[in-house]
Formats: structure tokens, sequence, C-alpha cells
């Protein structure tokens, strides 16, 4: 792929961003969750009313991320049942809020999946590993969402090692391309830009989302 590529890959994702457009729920569930680290109060988010605002916030993306949709696990759920996916947001290591594709070294790729097994393990039934991806960049932005798009535009089979070392390949190869990319995300009660970039995983999410077959039109919930 070249920068030309990628830079049609963005721009066809992103089309006319708006704030109600589906994907700014990525946006409003990073921004809720990163403003708790970066203010230095996650233990808040164990609290009553801001458990609650939290499962919201990430039952709303999920959803929007065909997550929600019939057949998923989700899909006889209320966002209850996401309080100890908080939970173990909360407990997650502090280097989970600072990974990004640049970091995929061993230990980084390590930690990448020992986060996604960690979600797995605290609700019935486990996670998928696309539910893992989806929660990961939607919280702390160190991954892709593999569904099945990125997957078929990253010729891989999923979250896994090796995966993992595809993008970390690909980012080597065209790190000035994706950093240009890294949009300010939207705010929720403006509708205006913050000071806060998309990560570089999220920008390879939306060039391979693309590069697979998808559309801002399409939900895939794979």
């Amino acid at each position: 792929m070249t920068d030309d590529e990628i830079d049609e890959c963005v721009r066809r994702y992103l089309g006319d961003r708006r704030p109600t457009s589906r994907y700014a729920s990525f946006d409003y569930c990073f921004n809720h969750f990163q403003g708790y680290r970066e203010d230095d109060r996650l233990e808040q988010l164990l609290e009553p009313d801001h458990l609650q605002l939290a499962c919201l916030q990430l039952g709303f993306y999920l959803a929007s991320w065909g997550m929600f949709g019939r057949g998923a696990k989700l899909s006889t759920h209320s966002a209850k049942v996401l309080e100890p996916v908080v939970k173990a947001i909360v407990t997650s290591p502090r280097d989970a809020w600072e990974l990004d594709v640049q970091g995929y070294d061993r230990e980084g790729i390590a930690l990448a999946l020992a986060l996604g097994e960690h979600f797995r393990a605290v609700l019935p039934g486990g996670w998928s590993r696309t539910l893992q991806s989806k929660t990961l960049l939607g919280v702390f932005g160190c991954v892709p969402a593999f569904d099945r798009f990125v997957n078929k535009g990253l010729g891989v089979s999923g979250f896994r090692r090796k995966a993992l070392v595809r993008v970390r390949d690909f980012h080597d190869e065209h790190a000035e391309a994706l950093d240009r990319h890294r949009r300010p995300t939207i705010e929720f009660a403006t509708g205006a830009t913050t000071d806060r970039r998309y990560t570089r995983a999220k920008v390879v999410d939306m060039v391979f989302f693309v590069q697979g077959g998808g559309s801002p039109a399409v939900i895939d919930g794979a």
C-alpha cells in the first residue's frame, strides 16, 4: 500500500465527519475514559453514577460498531453487563494507557493480548477476539478493531500476535502518513474538536477497514 492509498482510505472512512455520525461514538467513548485517566481519577469510575455512565458510553460505542446485533454475545444483555469490564479497565496496568503501535515490541504485544484476555475472563461466556479488540480500541486506543474487514485488509486471521506484528511492520513503513491522519477527536457537548488525537492504532483501523471492503454505511459485528 502506498501513502496515497492510505490518504484515500482515511478520506473515504471519515467522509463528511459529523458529531452525529455513527463512527463518532468512538470519539465519545475514547474521550470519556481517557478524560478520567488524564485527570488521574480512574477510581471514580467505580462509584455508582460514574459506573453507570461508563457502561452506557462503552455500550453505545460497541452497539454503534455492531456488537449488540442479532446473534452477538451482547445482544441479550443490557449495559449493566459491562460493569465488570469497567472494573477491569480501572485495574488495567498503567502501561495500557500509553500503548500504541509504535510500542509493539515483545512486551507491548504481550500486554495487548493480556488485556484482551483480561476482558474475556470477566464476562459470562467470554468475549470474542473481535469484541476484545473493539473494546481495547474504544478505551485505550491501543489496537485496531480486528473485525472481518480489517482482517481481510491486513491479511490476518484476527486479534493475535501475528496480526499485531503485521500492524507494527505496516506502521514502521508508513509512520509519517499515519501520523498525518491523527485527527483530533470530537467533543460530545459542543461538537467541536478536542486537543486529544486519534492514536496510530485508530488510523490503522480506519485504513484497513476500508481496504478490506468496509464503508461508513456498513456495521460489522463479526
